[in-house]
C-alpha cells in the first residue's frame, strides 16, 4: 500500500465515519423512512451522472436481479434499520457497534456457503460478542432502547449477508454499475415505506439538517463507494477492508466534536474488543498492511 492508498483510506474512513454524524442530526427530525429515501435519491443520482460521464451502461435488462438483491441487503434494509437506530443512539455507538459486519459476515458464510470458521475466528467471532455486551451493557441509554441496538446490529448483519452474497454472484457486474443499479433498485424498494410512516405535512427541517442529508447521500454514499471501489483496485479486498477499524475512530471523533458526545471508559473499551475480534475474523495484519510502506 503505498502512501497516496493509505491516504485514500483514511479518507474513506473519516467520511464513512461521518455517515454516522449525519444521520444522527437528520434521523430525529425527518424519520428513519424519509431520510433513507432521500438518501438512496441523491447517491442514485450522483453515481447515474458519474456513470454518464464515464460512459459506463448500467446494463439493468440483465442485471436487474442482482440490483434488486444487492439493494435491498446492501442499502435499503441497513440504511433504514440505522436511520431508525440513530434516532435514540449516539453516532459513536453507532459506528462502533456497524463494525460488527465482518464478523457476521464470517458467520453468514459459514452457514450459506459451508466455509469452516478456524478456531481463530471462533475466538473473534466470541469477542464481538463480548463487545456489543460491553457497550450496552454499560451504556444507561444505550439498555433504555434496546429496539435501536437490534437495529443497529441488524444493520450490521445486512452489511454481513451483502459481502457474502457478492461472493456467489457469476459474472458480477462492474463495480460503478453495481453501485448505481443497487441505488437506484434500493430507492424503489423503500418508497413503500414512506406512506405508512411518514405523517403529512413533510417535517420542517433546518438547512444543517437538509445539508446534512445531501452529504449522507452524495458523500458517504456516493463518492464514498467510487473511493472504496478505486481502494480495492489498487491495493485488494482484504487491504481495503482495512477501513473496518478505521471508521469507529472517526465516528467517534465526529460525534466528539460536532455533537458533543461523551465516550465512556466502556466505549473504548467495548470498541477495542469489538474490533480485536474483527481482525481475527478477518485476518488482519498491521504489519503485512504497512510493509509496502517500508519497502
Amino acid at each position: 500500500m503505498t502512501p497516496a492508498n493509505l491516504i485514500q483510506l483514511f479518507a474513506l474512513a473519516a467520511i464513512w465515519g461521518a455517515s454516522f454524524l449525519f444521520m444522527r442530526i437528520a434521523a430525529p427530525v425527518l424519520g428513519p423512512a424519509l431520510l433513507t429515501e432521500l438518501r438512496l435519491l441523491f447517491a442514485a443520482a450522483f453515481l447515474g451522472l458519474v456513470a454518464w460521464a464515464w460512459r459506463q451502461p448500467l446494463q439493468a435488462h440483465t442485471r436487474w436481479r442482482v440490483y434488486l438483491v444487492l439493494g435491498l441487503l446492501n442499502s435499503a434494509l441497513p440504511f433504514l434499520l440505522l436511520s431508525f437506530a440513530a434516532t435514540r443512539l449516539s453516532a459513536s455507538l453507532l459506528s462502533i457497534m456497524n463494525a460488527m459486519a465482518p464478523v457476521f459476515a464470517a458467520l453468514v458464510a459459514a452457514v450459506w456457503l459451508r466455509e469452516s470458521l478456524s478456531l481463530r475466528a471462533l475466538c473473534g467471532l466470541l469477542a464481538g460478542v463480548c463487545g456489543v455486551a460491553i457497550l450496552v451493557g454499560y451504556d444507561e441509554h444505550a439498555l433504555q432502547s434496546k429496539l435501536a441496538v437490534g437495529a443497529a446490529l441488524a444493520g450490521a448483519l445486512c452489511y454481513g449477508v451483502a459481502s457474502v452474497y457478492t461472493k456467489t454472484i457469476v459474472n458480477p457486474p462492474p463495480p460503478l454499475a453495481a453501485a448505481q443499479g443497487s441505488m437506484w433498485a434500493a430507492a424503489l424498494l423503500a418508497a413503500p415505506i414512506l406512506p405508512l410512516t411518514q405523517s403529512l405535512p413533510m417535517p420542517q427541517a433546518s438547512p444543517g439538517v437538509w445539508v446534512a442529508t445531501a452529504a449522507l447521500g452524495i458523500v458517504s454514499s456516493g463518492i464514498a463507494y467510487l473511493l472504496y471501489f478505486r481502494l480495492i483496485e489498487n491495493v485488494g479486498a482484504t487491504s481495503a477492508l482495512t477501513v473496518t477499524f478505521l471508521i469507529p475512530v472517526f465516528g467517534v471523533l465526529w460525534g466528539t466534536v460536532f455533537l458533543g458526545e461523551q465516550p465512556g471508559w466502556h466505549t473504548l473499551t467495548g470498541s477495542l474488543v469489538i474490533l480485536a475480534g474483527t481482525a481475527l475474523v478477518t485476518g488482519f495484519s498491521v504489519q503485512a498492511l504497512l510493509l509496502p510502506l517500508r519497502q
